[in-house]
């Protein structure tokens, strides 16, 4: 049972993304007067789709892991109720969720623990000793996640968080071969951190979730991101669209509510910043936090940005198939140097398929233009970003055949993501969750201002699962340990 006894309280959120939505959904749940600033038209972040030409295109929902019923993020959704207004359908119908494919081989990742053991085994007959360790430590870090039990913990963590080495290092003192480091780096890459800076724990979580089972949504991200807000206001919350907080208001440490770039101030004594937390930082005022605060959050590496082509296709000719699949070019010690998701789906329109690629994309490629802004880029960087694209088309070529009547839809840089969800350098992940800045990353729930919380992905796991995990742990930096035991049941 939820109490209303913190009814008199409100809360200010900003950002509706996954971790605006979902913070401000337990908050109401509580009772808070909970709203929610978004600075785009429509709330969602890279959770909604968008439409070209009638289809919908994916930003950030590709497929989810782990909702099958009683696993994490079913019963995560259930605590949210949001899970019957999400269509899903299952993936792995074909004994595949994942197919990777190497310059010499090609693994299958399928659902089930015991499954994928037995594809790594017969992949890597020489290395039945690694494998026999991975899988351990990979079940021992899934069962503590499934679990949930480190929510309700005085601690910081569970105990996985001892496995912070990074996988990496562990695969180099296994003697792994580079097939094997191969495989088990494409879950580093889902995540945006690299093999050798990877907390193992993290990779661990990361995979299992996908392994418990996969998932692909029936209806749009568009359709997802209204579930969370359509929940969010029938417990009374409300969001404020195509408005953008400029400060956030404090006073002797204290925070006081927020003030939008049109000048209007809103008041409030818990405000929670459920962006990225240096784009919160930028809205603070000088001195409202310790220099060293300010230093350790300005200095947090990030995960690299997202470049993304979308294309439809003749659906008599290329047919939906079930499963995604990377292709992945490694270096001689099995290191992952690049990746390419490809995904062919059905599409709104009959007759017609859509062919999503994604692959990761650093800053400097993008640098000429970072000081221009969504809609007001030059012709030369239209021309780049198609040409990568075509590129990218010819490539997939190899995968699916000659992909006649091809049409491109639709093509996305960091700096798309960027301007769009105020991500710092377009990072597609946010902060980036590596061995070296675990603990400043850890640590970014809660600041020294009073009232003042910051949502987002956590330490524990990565995607929507960690990004709502985040969202509860936040929940509990503000109504303490204690109420948020008696109040939360998962």
């Amino acid at each position: 049972m939820l109490t209303n006894s913190f009814s008199s309280k409100k809360a200010l959120i900003i950002g509706s993304g996954v971790g605006g939505l979902s913070t401000a959904i337990i908050l109401a749940k509580l009772g808070f007067q909970v709203h929610v600033i978004e600075k785009n038209h429509l709330p969602g972040g890279l959770m909604r789709s968008y439409t070209r030409d009638g289809i919908e295109c994916s930003v950030g929902v590709h497929y989810l892991g782990s909702l099958g019923d009683g696993q994490i993020l079913r019963r995560l959704f259930d605590f949210l109720g949001v899970t019957s207004r999400i269509p899903v359908e299952r993936m792995g119908r074909d004994g595949i969720i994942d197919k990777y494919i190497f310059d010499d081989f090609t693994f299958d990742l399928p659902e089930g623990f015991d499954l994928y053991e037995k594809n790594l085994r017969s992949a890597f007959p020489g290395e039945q000793r690694q494998i026999t360790w991975i899988m351990k430590s990979l079940r021992h870090g899934a069962e503590k996640m499934h679990s949930l039990d480190f929510l309700f913990s005085t601690q910081n963590g569970f105990s996985t968080l001892e496995q912070s080495k990074p996988l990496g290092e562990i695969l180099a003192e296994l003697r792994c071969s580079p097939g094997l480091r191969g495989v088990l780096g494409v879950p580093c890459c889902w995540i945006g951190v690299p093999l050798e800076e990877c907390p193992s724990f993290y990779h661990n979580t990361a995979l299992a979730t996908y392994l418990f089972s996969s998932w692909r949504l029936k209806c749009s991200g568009a359709e997802m991101a209204n579930a969370f807000v359509e929940r969010l206001k029938s417990l009374g919350g409300k969001i404020i669209q195509d408005k953008e907080v400029e400060k956030v208001l404090i006073n002797s440490r204290r925070v006081e509510g927020i003030q939008l770039k049109s000048g209007k101030i809103l008041r409030a004594p818990i405000v929670v910043g459920a962006v990225h937390p240096k784009i919160v930082l930028n809205m603070l005022p000088e001195g409202a936090v310790r220099p060293s605060y300010r230093k350790r959050i300005s200095q947090l590496e990030d995960t690299c940005g997202i470049f993304c082509v979308h294309a439809k296709v003749d659906a008599s000719s290329h047919k939906e198939i079930s499963y995604n699949i990377f292709k992945l070019d490694t270096d001689k010690n099995g290191n992952i140097a690049d990746m390419r998701f490809h995904q062919l789906r059905k599409s709104e329109r009959a007759g017609e398929n859509i062919l999503s690629i994604l692959r990761s994309s650093k800053p400097e490629l993008w640098r000429q233009w970072e000081g221009t802004r969504s809609g007001h880029r030059s012709s030369d960087y239209v021309e780049t970003k198609e040409k990568e694209a075509r590129r990218l088309i010819n490539e997939a070529k190899e995968i699916f055949g000659p992909l006649q009547d091809i049409e491109l839809l639709d093509v996305y840089t960091p700096l798309t993501i960027r301007d769009w969800v105020n991500s710092p350098g377009g990072s597609a992940y946010g902060v980036l969750r590596s061995s070296k800045q675990l603990l400043s990353a850890a640590l970014l729930n809660r600041t020294s201002v009073k009232g003042l919380f910051l949502a987002g992905q956590s330490v524990l796991a990565p995607g929507i699962i960690g990004t709502i995990i985040g969202s509860l742990s936040t929940v509990k930096s503000i109504i303490g340990s204690e109420q948020f035991r008696k109040t939360i049941s998962l």
